[in-house]
């Protein structure tokens, strides 16, 4: 990471890190019927679990989850050909992206946070994010955009997060991640960062915390603690 040092006297707080599916957009149902419709071609079983399985990691270990549930071994090349087929329908679903998919409260959350001078990163695995930035008009309101074109160990490794920070000049123990998947809440705490789980406890067992509106989060104790409620 860069040269940032964390001064005792500034906020906690500095940064906050968001994942984009199911954090700040519901683009889960594209990705899930892109991949229901080249594992239905194909004959394979896409359930639920597989699905989940694949929440939060890049397009080819994804692939590879559907192979091993399936036991399907296949060259390398015929693996980028079908990656490369389901992120066609992937593209073609999201023409029709629209305010209606975004999650209650995210964009107000962000305005809010921004409004407290705290840096914003937006951290998706996903190479098609900053087409979804676009065309829900989100890419200004986020300081860096990490992608999947950024980096090379997908999570649970921290580095997507950690060369957020690095861009944002914040060290690790000053940011606070947002992620819905348990890969993205191990990579954040293995990069040393603060976490708020987006979703059910029960769905993220090894989240520090967890929330379901941005509207619980008491953004004053988050800034100066970390945590988003204020101890009881």
């Amino acid at each position: 990471m860069d040269d940032a040092r964390a001064n005792p006297m500034d906020p906690l707080i500095q940064a906050a890190l968001f994942d984009l599916d199911g954090v700040v957009v519901f683009t889960d149902r594209y990705h899930y019927l892109a991949w229901k419709r080249l594992a239905d071609e194909q004959g394979w079983d896409f359930n639920e679990q597989v699905n989940n399985d694949c929440r939060g990691v890049p397009r080819m270990a994804s692939l590879q989850v559907i192979l091993d549930h399936n036991g399907v071994a296949l060259p390398d090349d015929r693996k980028r050909e079908l990656a490369a087929r389901k992120n066609g329908y992937y593209q073609d679903l999201l023409k029709s992206i629209d305010e209606s998919d975004l999650y209650p409260g995210a964009v107000e959350f962000l305005h809010r946070l921004r409004d407290c001078e705290v840096k914003l990163a937006l951290c998706s695995s996903s190479k098609n994010a900053p087409t979804v930035l676009d065309a829900l008009e989100l890419t200004p309101l986020f300081d860096t955009v990490v992608t999947g074109h950024d980096f090379e160990r997908p999570k649970p490794d921290p580095q997507i997060f950690t060369l957020a920070a690095g861009r944002l000049g914040v060290p690790a123990e000053r940011c606070i991640v947002f992620e819905d998947a348990e890969a993205g809440v191990a990579a954040a705490l293995a990069g040393g960062m603060h976490c708020v789980g987006v979703g059910a406890p029960d769905v993220l067992p090894n989240a520090p915390q967890t929330m379901r509106d941005y509207d619980e989060i008491d953004l004053d104790a988050m800034i100066a603690t970390g945590r988003i409620r204020r101890a009881e």
